[in-house]
């Protein structure tokens, strides 16, 4: 779904990093390439079935001889964890990096480090003695009361769990954390491992300091059996993938440009309530791709209203 007027003005201020990714309605996918600086959609196609490599490879072809008749240089992509994408753009654009979003790559790890929690907390509710039932005995209130706090604490991991994958704690925050990971040395070692996912992430590093802490982190993992099983997720390849960024300050670390474009289609698509064909999803980007394309003139014509009206000596001022 190229339109030639259309793309003629939505590259005009090309910045050369594009995000590329799919949304799914139904039997139908709409892949889109965004502006990843500029967050205006580029370009997109309707299919009336789940894309395959080929699919993609046809559609991204046809986008890039559009650009290479403007031009036009891509300098860096950015998509998501999806299998579709990497080997095409490495025959379409071999010397151009490729970027993977970091919110899905700390999505998986925090995944994996609240799945490990989980099962740290099971393993602590299952060390705690079974009690009678009724009221204890005099002697054993002791006892007692010891069983009361266990059961307390485990309960509190599991309310207090977002304190183990959250990047910035508050001084209550990290309060309550340390009386959680008091006396075990599993928890503590969970967070740490999450404090120093973020740490690859700094971009006051390059990606071959981050990959230097990473190769350290996934051997410090490997320390934990019970932990090194549950974090298989830092072992994905797509978490190289996700440091490139670190080496550019314009390339996008995250996708949020096309996400962004594709949950405005989703809440548009909320409303319409009839059997949705391709030639009406089609209608629907084209419409929401002409709002984008007017998106800067109107907003300088609401500006130049609001400056007409504040103006005392234009004559429209409403004091």
């Amino acid at each position: 779904m190229l339109q030639t007027d259309y793309l003629d003005e939505s590259v005009a201020h090309f910045s050369g990093y594009l995000a590329i990714d799919e949304v799914y309605d139904g039997p139908f996918c709409i892949l889109s390439v965004v502006d990843n600086r500029k967050y205006n959609r580029l370009s997109c196609r309707v299919l009336d079935h789940d894309p395959t490599g080929d699919d993609v490879r046809a559609y991204l072809k046809d986008f890039k001889e559009q650009l290479d008749q403007r031009g036009l240089t891509v300098h860096g992509i950015t998509t998501d964890g999806s299998t579709l994408y990497p080997k095409v753009l490495k025959e379409l654009w071999p010397d151009v990096p490729h970027q993977v979003c970091i919110f899905h790559i700390l999505k998986e790890i925090t995944k994996a480090v609240l799945h490990a929690l989980a099962k740290l907390r099971k393993e602590l509710r299952a060390q705690i003695p079974h009690q009678k039932r009724g009221r204890p005995k005099k002697q054993d209130q002791t006892q007692t009361r010891r069983l009361r706090r266990l059961k307390r604490r485990v309960a509190e991991l599991f309310e207090q769990r977002y304190l183990f994958v959250r990047h910035h704690l508050s001084a209550a925050e990290k309060k309550l954390l340390k009386k959680l990971l008091r006396g075990q040395p599993q928890l503590r070692a969970l967070r740490a491992i999450m404090d120093e996912v973020y740490r690859l992430f700094d971009r006051r590093c390059k990606s071959a300091t981050a990959l230097k802490r990473l190769a350290k982190l996934r051997q410090h993992v490997r320390r934990f059996k019970r932990l090194g099983r549950a974090l298989t997720a830092l072992n994905s390849p797509n978490l190289e993938k996700a440091l490139v960024f670190l080496d550019d300050k314009l390339l996008g670390a995250t996708s949020n440009a096309v996400e962004r474009a594709n949950r405005r289609f989703r809440k548009a698509q909320q409303s319409i309530y009839s059997v949705r064909t391709k030639p009406h999803l089609q209608q629907r980007l084209a419409l929401d791709m002409n709002r984008e394309l007017r998106a800067a003139k109107r907003a300088q014509t609401m500006k130049t209203l609001l400056h007409a009206r504040s103006d005392p000596d234009s004559g429209h001022c409403c004091c």
